[in-house]
């Protein structure tokens, strides 16, 4: 842990391993202050491993900076922060992930060529370019379960109406496939492997991203007209999700080395 001059910590902070705090940031731990009045309790504040914390940052009680999170220099964190995010501002709002530069279909495809289903470095994540037919009556776009999309949904939901600070996902499946379509407006989709990190930025209905089953996925940055399409191949099943992001690095290292 690396801590700089001028940091204020109290009573309630937990610190793991690995951790960067600027100069003169400020931990609170009381979020209704009164002089020479003491809670029962203090609220607890944790911060995860390897995040970092710019200089003059405040944090309030009870909150959770994510692993290899960064708060930026002057922010003032309000709510917890998840893991790998970047967070900026007053209140601080994420503005991006560690590692994941935002990237278009066709900044991914080879010199600009338009293919049909494309490779990332996320493991087993792949871009998906639908057939197009335009005339005087408008566009279609179509792709055929089991081909173009590649799996046979069994569910779909549609999320729209996002405010724009707002972040959708931050989990992963065990089983569930699923197949992302921004149907009108735009949205950036963050796919994570556990060792690799890719942000797309989904903005046409032509479009689609494929995430495998223990692939951790975000959605963020939805423009206000934003209707992102969601094919699921299981039905809705609490147990399937994956919610905790260290749990997550340690089920996709335990399935990369062979061990249950």
């Amino acid at each position: 842990m690396t801590l700089k001059c001028g940091v204020q910590l109290w009573d309630g902070i937990t610190i793991e391993d690995d951790v960067f705090i600027g100069p003169n940031a400020t931990f609170t731990n009381d979020p209704f202050p009164r002089s020479k009045v003491y809670p029962q309790e203090f609220a607890r504040t944790v911060i995860r491993k390897g995040a970092s914390l710019g200089a003059n940052c405040t944090v309030l009680p009870g909150l959770t900076i994510g692993t290899n999170a960064m708060v930026g220099a002057g922010a003032v964190v309000t709510r917890s922060v998840p893991a790998n995010a970047i967070v900026v501002g007053n209140p601080a709002k994420i503005v991006g992930y560690v590692d994941a530069r935002p990237v278009c279909h066709e900044q991914i495809t080879a010199a600009g060529k338009v293919a049909a289903q494309t490779e990332t470095m996320v493991k087993g994540v792949t871009l998906h370019t639908m057939n197009k037919f335009a005339d005087l009556r408008g566009s279609l776009s179509v792709g055929n379960f089991g081909h173009a999309i590649p799996f046979k949904p069994v569910r779909y939901f549609m999320v729209y109406d996002v405010p724009t600070e707002e972040i959708r996902g931050e989990h992963a499946h065990r089983v569930c496939h699923q197949f992302l379509v921004a149907v009108k407006g735009l949205v950036h989709v963050v796919a994570d492997d556990g060792i690799h990190r890719q942000e797309f930025i989904l903005d046409k209905p032509t479009q689609g991203v494929y995430l495998p089953a223990m692939t951790w996925g975000i959605q963020y940055r939805y423009s206000p007209d934003a209707i992102l399409m969601v094919f699921a191949s299981h039905h809705y099943d609490a147990t399937d999700y994956i919610r905790d992001y260290d749990e997550f690095r340690i089920l996709t290292e335990c399935a990369g080395s062979g061990r249950p």
